[in-house]
């Protein structure tokens, strides 16, 4: 039985350290996962290059990576490929009642705060939090599911409607993501804007009609609704520039200085309706049917993959942004 094994620990920006640990004890309610594969996020990102993310900081050595998959070891699912839900909510304040689990104020988050994430051997979680994976999903599928729900949640709060017309500004993998999830909505995405060359070609690869850098927007796009995934203000201000009058626009990027600035007489102008997204609401079973019927393939997406010894690495691969997703196998 093996009683110790590898945990990466962020002890601060740019400093993770591998060492091992007792494997966790499982306690009532909870199952004990081996981890396959964790999907290092921009999230992820933030903690490793700034040792935070918005207003909570690294306050003692914590475990990050909230996209992961695993195997159960023991009790129910024994023997069970799953995805790990990281929002663990409390089920009973007034935000859950309402259905939106993903507003807890109360909520749990892998990988943040003080609680300990994926990129470990093993770690023991809530079973009702577990998912049970389909035969043709890997690990690394499983991880994909994570920001394929982020996607998905971001779309379901753009209203988008069969037909419409949609724009995506940035395209990394939550973009590429809200690229394949709104095709598969039945929409036309009529642009997809990134600066970087590699990112304009997936997004080509994954659907969308025009492709082009910030620079090069046409005037004349008028969408429906519009997703900004990158962060950085430039990109809020070209998604509300090519969204029609009266569109939605949903902020899913999250900024590295906290702050989201914008152009307000624009804005008002075009009388837009700005949504802010937060995670992701109860959509892990409808993520997990989109990729077993073969309507969102997220397999293409992971460009990058190194054991759990070569984290550093990994994140600083990530960091430079020269692939798309790129995931430690434990």
């Amino acid at each position: 039985m093996v009683t110790a094994a590898a945990v990466v620990r962020l002890h601060g920006a740019g400093d993770l350290r591998v060492a091992d640990e007792p494997v966790p004890a499982v306690g009532a309610g909870e199952s004990l996962v081996r981890v396959e594969a964790v999907g290092i996020c921009g999230s992820d990102l933030h903690w490793f290059e700034e040792g935070g993310i918005g207003d909570a900081q690294l306050a003692s050595p914590l475990v990050i990576g909230h996209e992961f998959a695993g195997v159960v070891e023991g009790g129910p699912l024994d023997g069970r490929r799953v995805a790990v839900d990281p929002a663990l909510h409390c089920g009973h304040c007034e935000r859950c009642l309402e259905g939106h689990q993903n507003l807890c104020p109360n909520v749990v988050f892998a990988g943040h705060g003080s609680c300990d994430g994926g990129l470990r051997r093993y770690l023991s979680w809530p079973t009702e939090a577990l998912h049970e994976l389909p035969d043709v999903m890997d690990g690394t599928d499983g991880a994909m599911l994570e920001p394929l729900g982020v996607a998905v949640h971001a779309l379901d709060l753009g209203h988008v409607h069969l037909g419409a017309e949609v724009a995506v500004v940035g395209c990394g993998p939550i973009g590429l993501l809200l690229i394949l999830v709104a095709r598969a909505a039945g929409a036309r995405v009529v642009l997809a804007v990134d600066p970087l060359a590699h990112r304009r070609e997936a997004a080509e690869r994954a659907g969308a009609e025009t492709v082009v850098a910030p620079e090069a927007v046409p005037a004349e796009i008028a969408a429906d609704v519009a997703f900004e995934a990158a962060g950085p203000d430039a990109a809020v201000d070209v998604a509300m520039q090519v969204a029609r009058a009266g569109a939605r626009v949903v902020l899913v990027g999250i900024p590295s200085d906290d702050r989201t600035s914008f152009s307000a007489g624009l804005a008002r102008r075009k009388g837009l309706t700005i949504v802010m997204a937060r995670r992701m609401n109860a959509v892990y079973p409808r993520a997990i049917a989109l990729v077993e019927r073969g309507l969102v393939d997220v397999d293409w997406l992971t460009t990058h993959r190194y054991p759990l010894a070569e984290a550093g690495e990994a994140f600083a691969v990530a960091a430079a942004r020269t692939g798309l997703k790129v995931v430690v196998e434990p």
